[in-house]
């Protein structure tokens, strides 16, 4: 969705998860995200009376509802769903990004939840609901492609915690390495939890 046909709360929603997944939450300005949002800075207050933590948090549930609807996608752009197929899919979003523009973004839930977890209840509690919102589309598409119901909670939380360290040793090591060895090294034990595998 461009972000020209958004109103400018959810400008500064999306912009706010886009300066924290480069910035983090610290370095991020409510100010620096009205600039970016192109939103007038006396709308911050009215669209968030609760100041930069509410605006954090949205950020956060808007990151963890849009990486949910994000597994629809990579399932049609697969011929025939596997669960390693997904899982590669999910890390070729990442690896297409810092091969295109550089490795300064990285998961704004993740960032939030870095710099924030440890003080801001809120935050956290919006972290840990924004993962659940990704971790249960993910583990509905691994049941639906004949993963066990009892373990498909459990590969959809390893795909996702396994994305996650990858991302953060590319970004450190400006190289998509780790994100390409853990969809080579997760395909086969992905595709082995299928009924009926070989």
């Amino acid at each position: 969705m461009a972000q020209s046909v958004r109103g400018p709360r959810e400008r500064m929603v999306f912009s706010a998860a886009q300066l924290i997944r480069r910035d983090g939450v610290a370095a991020t300005g409510m100010r620096e995200v009205a600039a970016h949002a192109g939103a007038p800075r006396g709308s911050l207050q009215h669209y968030f009376p609760g100041g930069k933590e509410q605006l954090v948090n949205e950020a956060v549930d808007w990151a963890g509802r849009y990486a949910g609807k994000r597994v629809a996608r990579f399932l049609a752009a697969l011929d025939e769903p596997t669960p390693g197929g997904l899982f590669a899919e999910m890390v070729r979003q990442w690896t297409d990004e810092y091969e295109t523009a550089g490795f300064a973004g990285g998961c704004p839930v993740a960032a939030a939840t870095v710099d924030c977890a440890g003080s801001t209840a809120s935050t956290r509690a919006a972290a840990a609901a924004a993962f659940a919102g990704w971790t249960g589309p993910v583990s509905a598409a691994l049941t639906d492609m004949g993963v066990p119901g009892e373990r498909a909670g459990a590969l959809a939380t390893l795909m996702i915690s396994a994305l996650e360290g990858a991302i953060l040793m590319a970004r450190a090591e400006h190289d998509v390495r780790a994100l390409t060895t853990v969809a080579r090294e997760l395909r086969p034990l992905l595709d082995a939890a299928v009924r009926g595998a070989d």
